[in-house]
């Protein structure tokens, strides 16, 4: 298997051609003062180093080691601990945090590309820094002064992490059946009782606290997901000098025996009358939670295009080694016994697909984390209105398309190894078993799909799609006389009216059947998802067409014979998926249960 290499080059030609980060950053006061272009190439530098030389290498024995649980206590594979050290040490742990309490304050436009490094690098380790920086964020927007400050510089340094408590045995996507209790004790504290699943490094032997934020009911509150709060229940409590106290009433219970991320720590964590503290108002738990739930979902679909782009290293260079057969055309390696499998057509189109997944999607997360970024830092109240929209509409896409087609890319990369994608020592199946879980997990795809569709396109009467659809018209109208990109702005234009058409077409059957939205929805963020990497493969060729003459590294010429791939080959898939949400909900909801 091919050693996890960073792909900086493509990172580069996203941040600084595609979307000129540094004029954005630049244009942003707050980002302005903390990254410059030579910061973020340093920044990126180290990170592929680090990733790639320290992460990497862990990857397969946590798999196979996974985390072991004694009497509540939890230990990680072998490395992990040094490797947290690593990280830590050099600030990765706060990169994008709050600079007043400790953190780097860097954009999530780049926080993004060392967020991909890690996830493709080493997921199942890359979930700890990654909930720390979720739980901060949440802390960071919502939380008093005084826990921002007693709290947030230790989580930034990595001295302490954190979990998010959500989920239930018996309430996953309806938050607002949760049974956790939390009573006041009447010196602006709370007693938390309750049972919370799939923690995710809820309890390691990595950071001396974690620090739990935990959705919780009072014993007054309103009945459903109005009636929620957000608690942070610390795991030792924290003295008022900083340092630690006695150990809290939380404990975890079990581990989950799962498929994937097996080097994680999912736990059952138990909390028995544990002290904690309110974050933000009481009954308004799930707006403080949702504040990260933006970067989270984010980031999973960051996981999935950095599964995949692991997946795609590895059967890039099983493809030019592997020798099976002689190419259609005539030997092309007459002096071997056969010739590369790379010269098999259908070996090709597994290639080509992942890399338009894989570098569309990582271009479509660049794009999203602009969006963020402006949503947070802009000074410009119109400008960050359209922003929190476009954030609000392409959040649940780039979490549902990203991991779908990640997952599709890995079994692809394990296909292009045939029998030896099924064998551990290569590393495909770990990939595919390790990117699974992004589909599920911080809402699964068909909940996101249900959000878009419901939430974000009816919900607002079109009025977010809107903002996407004049971005989309408007790169379209002022490229329209550019010779490069014709042959792709009117695919791209098919596309995009197709999606505007069914975009209409289902706001209209919603009025009348409760049942439209539903059936729509998956097939609808699949359209969505495709016509957008559409997008961002005409913003590639925009940039790399014109440097494609006399492009001796291939870069260019590749960028541009790929976009040619995707627009020829997977645009297309948008014709098929209209259709179907064109035939509304009859035959999806003809069958009796007993028909089933």
């Amino acid at each position: 298997m091919a050693d996890y290499q960073a792909p900086l080059r493509d990172m580069r030609f996203v941040l600084n051609e595609v979307f000129d980060a540094p004029a954005l950053w630049a244009s942003l006061p707050k980002v302005a003062e903390n990254v410059d272009p030579d910061t973020a190439d340093a920044i990126l530098e180290e990170a592929g180093k680090i990733t790639s030389g320290v992460l990497a290498p862990l990857n397969r024995e946590g798999d196979e080691q996974g985390c072991k649980w004694n009497d509540g206590d939890v230990s990680t594979p072998e490395g992990f601990r040094e490797a947290y050290q690593t990280i830590v040490e050099g600030g990765w742990n706060g990169l994008g945090g709050n600079p007043e309490f400790g953190g780097m304050g860097m954009p999530k436009t780049l926080v993004a590309q060392f967020e991909e490094m890690m996830q493709a690098a080493n997921m199942a380790f890359g979930l700890a820094p990654m909930l720390t920086a979720g739980a901060c964020l949440a802390l960071d927007a919502h939380g008093s002064q005084e826990l921002k400050e007693k709290y947030l510089p230790n989580m930034y340094a990595g001295t302490w992490s954190g979990a998010m408590d959500l989920t239930e045995p018996h309430a996953g996507t309806d938050l607002g059946i949760i049974r956790t209790k939390a009573e006041p004790n009447g010196d602006g504290s709370f007693s938390v009782t309750g049972t919370k699943i799939f923690i995710t490094w809820g309890e390691h032997d990595m950071a001396e606290n974690i620090i739990h934020l935990v959705l919780a009911k009072l014993p007054d509150a309103p009945k459903g997901p109005k009636g929620i709060s957000l608690f942070l229940v610390p795991k030792f409590a924290v003295n008022e000098d900083g340092s630690l106290g006695e150990r809290n009433s939380l404990s975890c219970g079990s581990l989950e025996k799962k498929m994937g991320i097996k080097g994680s720590a999912t736990c059952v964590m138990n909390f028995d009358g544990a002290r904690g503290w309110l974050v933000g108002e009481e009954n308004k738990g799930l707006a403080a939670m949702f504040t990260m739930m933006n970067y989270e979902r984010l980031g999973v679909g960051i996981q999935g295009v950095g599964a995949a782009e692991a997946s795609l290293q590895s059967a890039r260079e099983y493809a030019l080694e592997r020798i099976q057969s002689r190419a259609p055309t005539g030997a092309q390696q007459p002096e071997k016994a056969a010739d590369p499998i790379l010269v098999h057509p259908d070996v090709r189109r597994m290639l080509l697909t992942m890399k338009g997944y894989v570098e569309g999607g990582r271009a479509f997360s660049t794009y999203v984390a602009q969006w963020l970024d402006i949503a947070k830092y802009s000074d410009d109240d119109e400008r960050r209105k359209h922003a929190e929209g476009m954030v609000a509409l392409l959040t649940p896409v780039a979490k549902a398309f990203l991991t779908d087609r990640g997952l599709d890319a890995c079994i692809m990369g394990q296909q292009v190894f045939g029998g030896h994608g099924f064998i551990r020592e290569w590393g495909q199946e770990q990939l595919v078993r390790d990117c699974r879980i992004t589909q599920i997990y911080e809402g699964t795809n068909g909940i996101q799909a249900l959000d878009l569709m419901g939430r974000k396109v009816v919900g607002s009467q079109g009025k977010l799609y809107e903002l996407f659809a004049e971005d989309v018209a408007t790169f379209i109208e002022e490229n329209s006389s550019d010779e490069n990109l014709r042959p792709y702005l009117e695919p791209l234009a098919a596309a995009f009216e197709r999606l505007s058409d069914v975009t209409e077409h289902v706001i209209k059957q919603a009025g009348d059947n409760p049942d439209a939205v539903g059936a729509a929805s998956v097939d609808y963020l699949d359209l969505f998802g495709l016509t957008a990497l559409g997008y961002m493969w005409a913003k590639m060729v925009k940039v790399a067409a014109p440097k494609a003459d006399g492009d001796t590294s291939g870069f260019y010429t590749g960028k541009v014979k790929s976009a040619r791939f995707y627009f020829d080959r997977l645009l297309p898939k948008t014709v098929a998926l209209a259709e179907g949400i064109r035939s509304g909900s009859d035959s999806m909801m003809a069958l009796t249960a007993e028909e089933f």
